[in-house]
């Protein structure tokens, strides 16, 4: 096996250095089901992921679109099971990578965040730089500059205390549920085709004519299709400021898994059902749509919410991402003064360094070429959840096997298929995202070889907070 972590009693002095002296050394916990739940639902952000990225899936799926989004949804509820098992038998902010260490060695935990800290850094500006398009009714904007301006903004929000993001955040899920409400209602009351058309698999080509959508076009758009519900691991990394962790840790990875398949996937059979024809389908203008079978204003109210929904995603995107820097810091996983740096914690309980590493440069990525940070963010969300289904087929061995923890129905077959299924999808991702995701993954490996693990004893201590060990 792979180097393996100390027991956490032994790596407890230090990585309480790292947190530099008189800071607090823990996380407050401050939040219950309800709250946590609604920070989870919120970076899943169901609406600005329907209107940001579903139409890229539409403008390559078409009618398929919806089929694709089913298939992933139905394969993270394998990855949901993974994650509340290994939640709540490991809680920690570091989330998969503490996970990942505790239960298949550092190394592997070690590549997972870095995974994760891709994922985590390009997801917000991807999702923010959606903003320009859902103003233009009202102002028009670059979306580079908007979407830094979206960063910027949810960093600032990020300093403050969870409780009261949770209600921020809460406010606006309201306004962006309330949005995809309406556009399945006008979708379904305004259907061209019938239920048959789901199934029936085209997309609108070059010169307008259907095409037929392959299988295998499927299974490559699998990639993104994950990604679509992929917030509901948010729990995880709130396990840490969650009251009950053992608990509540499943129930609202759970949850908010099953809420935002329906709150996305409904309005997509919608738009499905509810497009003029095959080549607006494909043209992904959901804005567009809504304004031809409502009216102007209807357009500007949903499309008002969804950019509010654009800003509450970024906000707890923030927060979340945040707290992963943190728990890397506190875990000492680079040198002692980016250590000290990063584990500090703010007037109101928050990492505000940390928030400020991930908003900052999250701001600067909005410059960035799209479709490369679609790319990238595909084949990252797929990689970390093939390493986390491996830790949940380790996790119930030797003295983890009688630890308090919720556990999955069906293992070990649910991450053994899910492994196979994942690597398989993994394989049918475009060379250049692989290569750009691999050469990272390398450049870490190689921190790893020469940094980290000559410095094991005092070097990436993954712990947990003290009222949740044995």
């Amino acid at each position: 096996m792979t180097d393996t972590l100390r027991p956490p009693q032994t790596a407890v002095p230090d990585a309480l250095e790292a947190t530099g002296t008189g800071a607090p050394r823990t996380l407050k916990r401050s939040i219950g089901i309800v709250g946590g739940t609604l920070l989870t639902l919120s970076c899943v952000t169901p609406a600005s992921t329907l209107f940001v990225v579903v139409p890229d899936l539409f403008s390559s799926l078409g009618t398929a679109t919806a089929l694709t989004i089913a298939i992933g949804s139905l394969l993270c509820i394998g990855v949901a099971f993974c994650y509340s098992e290994l939640g709540t038998l490991i809680p920690s902010a570091g989330g998969e990578y503490a996970m990942v260490s505790t239960l298949a060695g550092r190394l592997a935990g070690w590549l997972v965040f870095v995974l994760s800290l891709l994922v985590v850094m390009i997801v917000p500006p991807v999702i923010a730089m959606g903003t320009a398009d859902y103003l233009a009714s009202v102002v028009h904007l670059p979306a580079a500059g908007a979407g830094a301006a979206v960063m910027l903004l949810a960093t600032l929000a990020g300093l403050l205390d969870l409780r009261a993001n949770a209600w921020i955040t809460g406010i606006f899920l309201v306004l962006e549920v309330v949005a995809a409400a309406v556009v399945a209602v006008l979708g379904f009351a305004h259907s061209e085709r019938g239920a048959g058309s789901l199934v029936d698999l085209t997309v609108a080509g070059a010169d307008g004519k259907p095409d037929a959508v392959t299988a295998m076009l499927i299974v490559s758009g699998l990639a993104i299709a994950l990604f679509v519900t992929q917030g509901f691991s948010t729990a995880v990394y709130l396990s840490e400021e969650l009251e009950n962790p053992r608990r509540n840790v499943a129930r609202t990875v759970l949850a908010t898994l099953g809420l935002s398949t329906v709150i996305i996937l409904v309005p997509v059979v919608a738009i499905t059902l509810g497009a003029e024809d095959l080549k607006a389908l494909t043209s992904g203008d959901i804005s567009g749509m809504v304004e031809a079978w409502s009216n102007s204003a209807v357009g500007t109210f949903v499309s008002l919410c969804v950019a509010l929904a654009i800003i509450n995603a970024g906000i707890v995107m923030v927060i979340q991402n945040s707290r992963v820097l943190f728990a890397s810091a506190r875990d000492k996983a680079w040198p002692e003064p980016v250590n000290r740096a990063l584990a500090r914690l703010g007037r109101f309980g928050s990492p505000w360094v940390a928030t400020l590493a991930v908003g900052v440069p999250g701001a600067a990525l909005c410059f960035v070429n799209l479709d490369t940070l679609y790319g990238v963010t595909g084949v990252s969300v797929t990689g970390m959840y093939l390493l986390v289904a491996v830790a949940a087929l380790l996790a119930r061995r030797g003295r983890h096997a009688g630890r308090p923890a919720w556990r999955m129905p069906l293992w070990p077959a649910v991450p053994v298929l899910l492994i196979a299924v994942l690597a398989y999808v993994l394989s049918q991702q475009e060379a250049a995202y692989l290569l750009w995701t691999g050469g990272i993954a390398a450049a870490a490996t190689v921190y790893w070889v020469c940094y980290l693990r000559p410095r094991r004893e005092t070097r990436w201590l993954v712990m947990l907070p003290d009222d949740v060990r044995d």
